[in-house]
C-alpha cells in the first residue's frame, strides 16, 4: 500500500521525531524510505553539509530499514516536497507539525499545512514535542477513525484497515452526534438544540451506519470497537482520543480543494491543528460528497 515513504527532515531533533513512525510503517508494509531536504538558493553554500546529515540519518535508519535513500532538492521546502512527492511515486509523507522554526501550529502558514493542501497521498502528522515512550508492541498501537457517514468522510477507512491488520493494532470506529446546530439570525448566530427525541433518532442512524462499517473492518489481526458520542464534535472527538489513550487519530478531508474544504468543515481543521497525538490526513477522491 505505501510502498515509497517520503520523511522530510532540516535538520532538527524536532523534524526526526517522524523517523520512528516512517521506520514502524516501513517495516510493516515492506516500504523504501525516502529521507528528503529542501534547501532555497540561499542556503547553496551549505548544500554538502545537508548531503553529509542525510547520509549520517540513512546509517542509522538503515539499521532498522533496509532501503533508505537520502535525497537533497533546491526549492522553498513546502513546494520542493510537493513537487518530489508527485514525481516519484510516493505513496505516504510522514512528518513532524514543525521542525527548526519552532514550535508553529499546522494552520499558521506552517510547511506542513501547504504540504497537506498541496499533495493528494495521505499525510501522517507527527505533533510530539519528544519522542515517545510506550509499552506497547508498536507506536501506533490503538487508531481513533472518526467517521461523519458521509462517502467522503470514508476515505481513511482503507489505510486503517491495513494498519489494523499489519500493526495488530486496535481500532475505534467514532460518531459524535451534536446536540445542537448554528444557524444564522438576524442578531448573528444562534445555537439550536436539538429535541431529545431528534438526538436518540440521529444516534439510531449512527449505530446503523458504523454496524456496517465494522462489518468492513472486522477481519483479520488487531481490535475493532464502536462508540458513539454526543456534544461538541471536535472537542468530543479529542477528548475521547485523550481518555482512550489513542496513538492516532485518523480523519479523512476533501481532495485538492485546500484546507477550507474538510469533510468535517472547522471541526477537522480543529482536530488537526489542537491534537497531541499524531494525525494520519487522507484525501477524499475529487467530487466524492
Amino acid at each position: 500500500m505505501w510502498k515509497r515513504i517520503l520523511v522530510p527532515l532540516d535538520g532538527s531533533d524536532l523534524a526526526e521525531l517522524a523517523l520512528p513512525y516512517a521506520e514502524e510503517l516501513a517495516t510493516a508494509f515492506k516500504s523504501e524510505l525516502i529521507l528528503l531536504y529542501a534547501g532555497e538558493a540561499s542556503e547553496e553554500e551549505y548544500l554538502h553539509m545537508h548531503e553529509l546529515y542525510l547520509e549520517k540519518m540513512a546509517v542509522q535508519t538503515k539499521k532498522v530499514i533496509r532501503r533508505v535513500s537520502p535525497v537533497v532538492v533546491s526549492g522553498k521546502p513546502a513546494e520542493a516536497i510537493v513537487k518530489y512527492t508527485e514525481k516519484n511515486d510516493i505513496r505516504l509523507i510522514v512528518m513532524a507539525s514543525h521542525g527548526s522554526s519552532g514550535i508553529v501550529p499546522w494552520a499558521k502558514g506552517g510547511v506542513a499545512s501547504k504540504v497537506i493542501e498541496g499533495v493528494g497521498v495521505p499525510l501522517l502528522l507527527i505533533k510530539e514535542t519528544k519522542r515517545r515512550k510506550t509499552e506497547e508492541k508498536h507506536l501506533i498501537s490503538r487508531i481513533l477513525l472518526p467517521l461523519d457517514g458521509s462517502e467522503a468522510g470514508e476515505a481513511a477507512i482503507t489505510r486503517v484497515k491495513e494498519l489494523k491488520y499489519r500493526l495488530e493494532a486496535e481500532v475505534i470506529l467514532l460518531e459524535v452526534v451534536p446536540l445542537g446546530r448554528h444557524i444564522r439570525t438576524i442578531g448573528g448566530i444562534d445555537h439550536i438544540l436539538y429535541p431529545e427525541s431528534e438526538i436518540e433518532a440521529f444516534k439510531a442512524k449512527s449505530k446503523e451506519y458504523l454496524d456496517k462499517v465494522y462489518k468492513r473492518l472486522q477481519r483479520g489481526k488487531g481490535e475493532l470497537k464502536v462508540e458513539i458520542r454526543t456534544g461538541e464534535v471536535a472537542k468530543e472527538i479529542l477528548s475521547y482520543a485523550k481518555k482512550k489513550g489513542a496513538s492516532l487519530i485518523a480523519i479523512a478531508s476533501h481532495g485538492h480543494s485546500g484546507m477550507t474544504k474538510w469533510v468535517f468543515g472547522s471541526t477537522a481543521q480543529k482536530i488537526i491543528e489542537d491534537s497531541p497525538i499524531p494525525v494520519l490526513v487522507v484525501k477524499s477522491p475529487p467530487g466524492v460528497a
